[in-house]
Formats: C-alpha cells, structure tokens, sequence
C-alpha cells in the first residue's frame, strides 16, 4: 500500500487524544465578539470532540496523528 497523505489543513484543527478521540476547536471565535455575551464567549473557549457523524471523514483526513 501506498503511503496516505495528510490533509494539512485538517492537521491544523484536528488532534487525537490518547484514546484516539479526536478533537477539535469551535467557531465564531475570532472576530465581532462585542456582540456577545461572556457567557457564549466563554463556552466557545471549550475544546470539543468531534461528533460520531464526522468522524470518519476527519479520521481519514488525519490518518497519522
């Protein structure tokens, strides 16, 4: 088999726990937070884990982290 290429922009956003998880940071973070609340901006400080629909694609994408 040949070797899989790593999809680089997925390299930067995604990363895999230690068991395997993989995790991910949330949107609406970066601009036009003066219209939000703290508690919304607080929440969206949080890292998640991608949900089990999307999984598989970001794991493909990611194949070596």
């Amino acid at each position: 088999m040949p070797k899989l290429k790593t999809h680089t922009g997925a390299a930067k956003r995604f990363s895999k726990t230690g068991t395997g998880k993989i995790k991910r940071g949330q949107t609406k973070t970066r601009h036009i937070l003066t219209s939000k609340a703290p508690k919304t901006k607080r929440k969206l400080g949080r890292i998640l884990l991608v949900s089990d629909g999307d999984y598989a694609k970001v794991a493909r994408m990611i194949p070596y982290a």
